[in-house]
Formats: C-alpha cells, structure tokens, sequence
C-alpha cells in the first residue's frame, strides 16, 4: 500500500509539473505576443515641460502641468541611487527582472489574509508598470508585468533601468522623477541634496501624494529613516553617516521652478508664437527654447524702466494706502504679492517721523524720515499736496503699504505706479533682441507695451521725415522759415494751429538745427515740400506700413500709431547703414535629446555689398541665397541722418545722454500732445533702444514730462549698463560725402575766414552754392527743393501759407 501511495504521488506531483509548465508555457505563448515592444522604453518620450532661456542658458520660464528634468545615470549621486535600491529593490543588480524570494512573501501574504496587496514588486516590474500597464491589481496584470520585467532585462542594462524608473516615477506635488522632486521639495539640483534629502526622496514612491514631506512631515520623516535603516543594513552607509543623516531635521519646503532671469514679457511672447505651431504638445515634449535676451541687459533694462517709473510716481504724490486693517485685525498679513520688487507690509507703530511695518515673513523693519518725506499728498498730475510734517499726515497704524530696500538708503515707503513704460533693444545688424521689458511687472500687467501698445511717437517720427526729405535734394543747411502757420481745412472742425513745444518762434533755421530742437513748424513745412506720398513710401523702406501712416500734414509731428518693437525696426535701418534687417527672438530650439530643431537664420546687414540693391529680381534672389538684408536707403543719407542725430545728444534736446560720456551715440526724443507719451529712441551702430513711458489709457502726464525729462533718463540708466560692452569706433564715411565750410545763418558755401563760418556735411551732387559777401541770407520761399516751381507743393497748399 505504501508503494502504491508513493507511486500515485510521484505520478501526481509528475503532472502537476508537467501541467505548470505546459500551462506556463501555453500563457507564455499566448501573452507575449501581446506584450508591447520594449525598444521602445529606449526611445520613449517623456512628458517634460518647455523651457525658455536667454541666450547664455539662464531659466526665463516654464511651461508645463508636470514638473520633470531627466537625466542620465552619470547624473545621478551614487547615494540616491543606493537609497532607491535599498528601499524598493535591494536586489536590483543580482535579479533577471523577477525577485523569486519577494513574489513568494507577496503569496504569502495572499494566503494569510485573503487580500490582494501590492508587493513583491522589483523596480523593472515597476518601470513596466509605469510604461506600459495599468495599476489595477489582477493577476493577469502581474503577469504580464513579470513578462515584461523579463524581457526589459534582456533588452535593457541595469544603468538604463534604474534611468529610467528614476525620470519616470511620480514623486508628489506634480513632480515626475528625481530631479524635478529636489528642486519642488528643496529647491535644489541632484548634486545639491545631503543624504537625509535623498532619503526622503526615496521614501516617496509608495505613497507620494499623502507621505511626502509637504503634506505629512511625520509619516514623510518615518519613511525617510526607514530607507536609512536599510542602507545602513546593507553596508551602503556607514554608522556615522547613518546617525548624521538620521539626526537632520526634516527642511522641505514648496519649490517653484528656480528662475534665473526675470523676464515674463519674453516668455510669454515664446509661448505664444510656439503654441501656433506646436498646440498642446509644446508643455510635454521637453522643448528647450534659446532666446537672443541677454542677462546681464535684461536686469539692467528691467532696474532703469523700474526706477524711471518709481521716480516719476514719486514726482507726483503719495496716493494712499492700498488697504487699511481694523484694530482686531492687526495680526494679519494680506495676501498681497511682491509687485517690481516691492514689498506688501503692514504699518504697526508709527512716530512723528518714523514708520515701524510688518513684512509678510512678519519681519519687523523701521522707516526713517528720509524714506518717507517724499510722500506729499498726490492731488492729480499736476499737483501735489503741502509738504510733510509728520508721519500722521498721510500715515496710520494699520495701513497696508508698500516698502521698499535699498543697500545704500534702507527701507523707504513706496507706491506701484499708475504709469508704465516699455524698453526694448535689439541688434541692428542682425534683428537679435537684447532685452525687452513690456511693463512694470507683468504680475502686475500682462499687456506686453513693447508688442502691443500702439502710441503716438510724437517728434521720435521726424528722422524719417527728414530722411526723405534729403533724398528730394535737401541738406543740413537748407533754410526753412519757423514761423506761425494755420490750416483751414473742411474735414477739421476747428483750424489747426501748429506750435513748437514751447511756443515760440525762431524764423530762418538750418534742418540740422530744427532737428536738434525738434522744430514742429519746421518738420510741418518740409512735409508739405517734399510731398505726403514720398515721405510715406520713403517711410515704408524703414518697415513702416503705408496703410498705418496718415496721409496729412499731422504725419510730420508723429501723429501715426506704432508699438515700440516697430519704431525699433525703424531705428535699425538708421543704425545698421541703410539695411532692412527684423527684430526677432527666438535664437533656436532644442528637443529632449538636445538635437536642435530650429535655428533663426536671419538676414544679416552686410557692409561689404554696398553694389548689391533691390531694384531686379536677380538681386533679390541672391540677397536670399546669401541671406543678406536688402539695402533700403543709401549710405550717404544714412550717414547724414546719423550726423544729424547725433547732434540731438551733444547740442540739441537730448543733452542728459552727454552723461554716458560717448560720441558714437545718436537718437531722437519724443513728447506727443498734453505730454500723453514720451519716449527716446537712441543708437549707434551695435545697440539700438527704444524707451517709452505713459499711461496706459493715455492719460497726460503732466507739465515738464517730456522725452527728455522722463524717457531719455531711463534710456540713460539702460545705456549706462550696455555700452560698455560695445567699444566705441567711428562711423564709416561713405564715398560721396564731403564737408565743406557754410553761413550759420544762410546755409550757403563760404570760404576761409569768413565769420560765423562752420562746417557741415552733404552728398557732393547737393553741397550749396557760394555766398558772396554782399548776398543776404535766402528765405524759404515755395522753390526750393521738392516745390513743383509754380508756387505750390505736391500737396497743392499754396506757398505762400509758409
């Protein structure tokens, strides 16, 4: 009987045998089939964020609802790698991708309480998991999870698993991966974390939304000492490191992104224009995106617009606080952000010349009269209340205000201004941009001033007027009468009385000097010789568009809207020696393996082909194979117009640019009726910047505000950054350029020694006749060059209205 009992055992454990691996085999069979090809764990793409950078590589923004940065294995601190192991797989480097002795305590488990749980899991049946499976708990899931744990194995080294199980798994609070966990806990890079911070991190994947260190400290720190327990077991920490770590106290905290460069306006424009092109799959497919912004300009331009406006606002008063707290509500802190660098704070204590404030850390900081007698009551923009007495004034305890600190001058009380302002500077060779600042703070406007804000542009339009004007054969030298003129006109209500800015009069003056001076009556007159249809198609060669460009006399005074990214344009031709280069912003992009996708290929101005115009449509093809900006105005006016601009800064209405200490620099200043806009638009041959300040409903801004009491200084504080890096070095002299001694009064020729002689530059075909002793100074008379000779311009006003 006993044989027989152990035969029919043999025979039965025999089939169970054979039935296991026939039925293992016919499962095999069946599921792998099914199973998805894992080559493509090697190229797989994950969902990463689209980064923005200035052209160093500093971070300008993110974009993106899952915060991820893969890296590769040699990124990864041996220790977080050991800390990962030791908690979710000590024998990750020894197994095929299936830990025998795990999945058995997992079926043990099974049997004992009759549950499923999750368990016996090894980090390449994880990573299949998390790429390919769901996370139901059935037994054909695990199944086909040890499938293709198997089969990873065979395809895949370790390194490259253990890579991408790291930049895969979800770590909590929106973080995907290693990296993205250290910089959202602990606002830090991989290199930068201790050991106790790399534990806490590997302690996250079992559960990452409920036991990490931000939601729950305690059960966070719990799990983090748990991973230290295991590394010190297995012999991947020593004792010391192992009671250092395990004594450090738990430090994290929400991380955003760690910006490097502050430029909002940037990356909005990026996002934008990508999101035309790409849609929704710009915020996951980890496009790294080059901008030509410059760092260290960017903080210059973004600290001088900041400045200029903080200085005019407080020109004009103190307008109050922004909220006032009760008695019972002292103990608060508003919810309010830092808006351009200043501070919300609540006003706690005040003396008779002293402010004590509450920051929103519930630091304590003191005002001292110096920072705050400035704050006179604001009336409106052209008033402002009496002088300062005391605190009380304006000042009480629990007012919610706004601070400001200043390395030099300590705290001081601030205010956001109402006016806002916009700078933007590209590279008139190329069209690079520099830096762009659209506003205050665009956390506090996200109306982009440089792209979108059409604004008069006032007396800053003028060069190009004048510009046409040299090509019907004006000079420097011609005379036209600055003098009083009225237009009666059947489409105006009331008759157009044109002014200069400050109302007077000067009679026969020199182009270069009514330019200098910004003359509108001169400006007026020359429009209306030279004709409204020339100056708009000489205009539209600057990148102007004709059909924005009003067809009346009002067009010489700047009367035509345009952002401040389209006046640049116009300026680079100026500076660039005739050439119609682009602004543009985007340098080049990077997919997730760093491969470049684009890259900006604009034309550039080429000096050397000074033979090669726009005229046929040969040239026009070889401008594009060779990429070269088309020349739009010829070198001699270019080089005359420069002349004449820089004359602006040394002796006309720009003088404060004097202070930078260059003679390469040229520009033109702008201030448009009730001083509603000013602006400065200012060069030499590296650098063009264009700056402007208003209100944004175009309010006035009050008596004395002008380009070159609000503009220009802000310009000044952007230059006084950025010219150093481009040496001075003169402006090339073209051929057809001579300079010849002339009358200051009359314009015309002299010779040596004749008094009040000075020297001026013209084209040879147009250099003045000669002034015998004996001739009076000429007066603008309706003949000179662009009248039709009969006494009447192209635009049929008669002569004698000038």
């Amino acid at each position: 009987m006993p044989r027989k009992f152990l035969k029919f055992s043999f025979y039965i454990v025999l089939l169970t045998f054979v039935g296991t691996v026939l039925l293992s085999a016919a499962i095999y069979q069946y599921l792998m089939p099914q199973l998805p090809d894992t080559e493509t764990l090697r190229s797989i793409e994950l969902q990463v964020p689209m980064r923005v950078y200035s052209s160093e590589g500093s971070l300008i923004a993110e974009y993106g609802a899952t915060k991820r940065t893969p890296v590769q294995y040699d990124e990864i601190p041996t220790a977080m790698r050991n800390a990962f192991v030791a908690i979710e797989d000590d024998e990750f480097f020894n197994h095929n991708g299936v830990d025998i002795k795990a999945l058995l305590r997992a079926a043990v488990g099974l049997i004992r309480t009759g549950e499923k749980r999750q368990g016996g899991s090894t980090i390449t049946m994880q990573l299949a998991r998390n790429f390919f499976l769901s996370n139901e708990k059935s037994y054909l899931r695990k199944l086909n999870e040890i499938l293709l744990a198997l089969k990873i194995e065979r395809e895949l080294s370790k390194e490259e698993i253990l890579t991408l199980y790291l930049n895969k798994i979800f770590l909590g609070h929106r973080a995907y991966g290693i990296a993205a966990a250290a910089q959202v806990y602990y606002g830090a890079k991989l290199n930068e974390l201790n050991l106790a911070q790399m534990a806490m991190i590997a302690g996250l994947p079992k559960a990452p939304s409920t036991t990490n260190p931000i939601t729950n400290p305690q059960r966070a720190l719990e799990r983090r000492n748990l991973v230290l327990d295991r590394m010190l077991v297995l012999g991947l920490i020593s004792e010391a490191e192992h009671a250092q770590a395990r004594n450090t106290e738990t430090n994290a905290t929400t991380h955003k992104t760690r910006i490097e460069l502050s430029a909002n306006y940037v990356a909005e424009m990026v996002r934008q224009e990508l999101y035309e092109k790409f849609g929704d799959e710009l915020y996951k497919k980890g496009y790294k995106v080059y901008t030509t912004i410059d760092s260290t300009l960017q903080r210059a331009a973004q600290n001088a617009l900041r400045q200029s406006l903080i200085d005019y606002d407080k020109r004009h008063g103190y307008r109050g606080p922004e909220d006032t707290l009760s008695a019972r509500q002292l103990d608060q802190q508003p919810d309010l952000p830092i808006i351009g660098g200043l501070m919300p704070a609540v006003v706690t204590a005040i003396e008779k010349k002293k402010i004590t404030a509450r920051l929103n850390d519930n630091t304590s900081v003191d005002i001292e009269w110096a920072g705050i007698e400035w704050a006179r009551p604001y009336i409106d923009e052209r008033q402002r209340g009496p002088k300062l007495k005391a605190v009380s004034d304006i000042i009480k305890v629990g007012d919610v205000i706004r601070v400001a600190y200043h390395k030099e001058d300590g705290w001081s009380l601030a205010q956001i201004p109402n006016v806002e302002g916009a700078i933007i500077a590209p590279e008139p060779n190329s069209g690079a941009i520099f830096t762009l600042v659209g506003g205050f703070d665009f956390n506090h406007s996200k109306f982009n001033r440089v792209t979108q804000a059409e604004r008069q542009p006032g007396s800053s339009f003028k060069p190009f007027i004048y510009s046409a004007a040299l090509e019907k054969g004006f000079t420097p030298a011609s005379l036209i009468n600055d003098a009083p003129v009225v237009f009666d006109d059947a489409g105006l209500e009331n008759a157009w009385r044109p002014e200069n800015y400050n109302s007077k009069f000067y009679g026969p003056t020199r182009l270069r000097v009514a330019l200098r001076n910004s003359r509108n009556l001169v400006s007026i007159r020359l429009l209306r010789s030279i004709g409204i249809n020339h100056a708009i198609e000489h205009a539209s060669r600057f990148g102007f568009n004709k059909d924005k460009l009003p067809r009346d006399l009002s067009l010489s005074l700047g009367s035509l809207s345009l952002t401040p990214l389209e006046l640049a344009t116009g300026y680079m031709v100026l500076a660039n020696g005739g050439f119609a280069t682009k602004p543009y912003l985007i340098e080049r992009i990077e997919n997730m393996s760093g491969e470049i996708i684009f890259q900006a290929q604009p034309a550039i101005a080429c000096h050397e082909c000074n033979e090669i115009t726009v005229n046929t449509d040969e040239e026009n093809a070889l401008l594009e194979i060779l990429n070269l900006a088309p020349r739009v105005v010829n070198q001699q006016n270019i080089y005359i117009m420069n002349q004449l601009l820089r004359d602006v800064i040394q002796r006309g209405t720009a003088t404060r640019a004097r202070s930078l200490n260059r003679a390469d620099i040229a520009g033109k200043t702008g201030t448009t009726n009730d001083q509603r806009d000013t602006w400065f638009a200012g060069f030499n041959q590296d650098i063009v910047a264009i700056s402007w300040v208003g209100f944004d409903d175009s309010s006035p801004l009050g008596p004395r505000e002008t380009g070159a009491t609000l503009a220009l200084p802000m310009w000044v504080k952007f230059m006084e950054q950025a010219l150093p890096r481009f040496p001075e070095k003169p402006l090339p002299r073209p051929d057809g350029i001579v300079s010849i001694r002339i009358d200051s009064e009359s314009g015309l020729a002299v010779g040596p020694g004749h008094r009040g002689a000075i020297f001026e530059t013209f084209r040879a075909e147009h250099v003045p006749k000669k002034q015998y002793e004996s001739q009076e100074t000429p007066l603008f008379n309706g003949t000179s060059p662009g009248s039709n000779g009969n006494g009447k311009s192209d635009s049929g006003i008669p002569d004698q209205l000038f």
